[in-house]
């Protein structure tokens, strides 16, 4: 990651602070930001979670599927380095996960097998605000210090602009925000499901066909997927 160039770096960060748009999408902000985070760290993906109006941990977005599924296991066996992070309001940095059963005696086994080598998790936090963890799971380098100091700093950026998107946007409560955002993230799922079984593709790959629609068409997301959900042919699919 220390490779990546200052403009590629100052583009991320302006894209992460830019939550005051007109239709603003929290998944698909959520979504830009785990694949921008991706992008710079080699050999790594990543997932977000955001907190409830109970301060639970919900499943947001993630970079490909078997990170989902790191997700939503940590937050099932409330085990993980996303809940300590999210706990503590301190980053979880370079963690062995060969050697990390007793602190994550479920996570770490399934991660472990799963092919990754090392896990880091940063808080989303604004002061003493903490709204939800991203996490960074790796089967390559660990990150240094600087590294850890800019994935922080993202996340940090991405806390200030959801905070300030809620404050300035009518100000809606951000939980009533991530409540509607929950409930398209089924319907999300759901019409991936369903251009995944329709298409013979993989998961990742219908989910990328659905968010490419929505772009190509201006359309949110959601909105997208609600449609596709109930009819999957109107979305056409370009096969090689």
């Amino acid at each position: 990651m220390t490779t990546v160039s200052e403009q590629r770096l100052a583009t991320i960060f302006v894209e992460v602070a830019d939550t005051l748009v007109g239709g603003f999408d929290l998944i698909e902000f959520m979504q830009m930001l785990a694949d921008r985070v991706a992008s710079l760290v080699e050999h790594a993906t990543v997932g977000l979670l955001l907190a409830d109006e109970k301060d639970r941990l919900r499943f947001m977005a993630a970079s490909d599927e078997t990170t989902s599924l790191l997700e939503l296991l940590q937050l099932q066996w409330q085990d993980g380095p996303c809940l300590d992070a999210f706990r503590t309001a301190e980053p979880v940095v370079n963690a062995d996960l060969s050697a990390a059963a007793p602190r994550w005696p479920r996570f770490a086994p399934y991660a472990t097998a799963a092919g990754f080598r090392s896990v880091h998790a940063f808080p989303l936090r604004l002061r003493t605000d903490v709204i939800g963890a991203m996490g960074v799971f790796g089967t390559g380098a660990h990150l240094d210090a600087a590294d850890a100091q800019i994935m922080q700093a993202l996340a940090d950026v991405a806390a200030i602009g959801l905070l300030q998107e809620r404050t300035v946007h009518h100000n809606e409560v951000l939980t009533e925000q991530l409540q509607g955002a929950l409930n398209n993230r089924i319907i999300i799922e759901q019409a991936t499901g369903a251009v995944a079984q329709a298409n013979n593709v993989s998961v990742d790959v219908a989910f990328e066909l659905i968010r490419a629609y929505a772009r190509r068409t201006r359309r949110r997301l959601s909105d997208v997927a609600l449609r596709v959900a109930t009819d999957v042919t109107i979305l056409p699919v370009t096969r090689d």
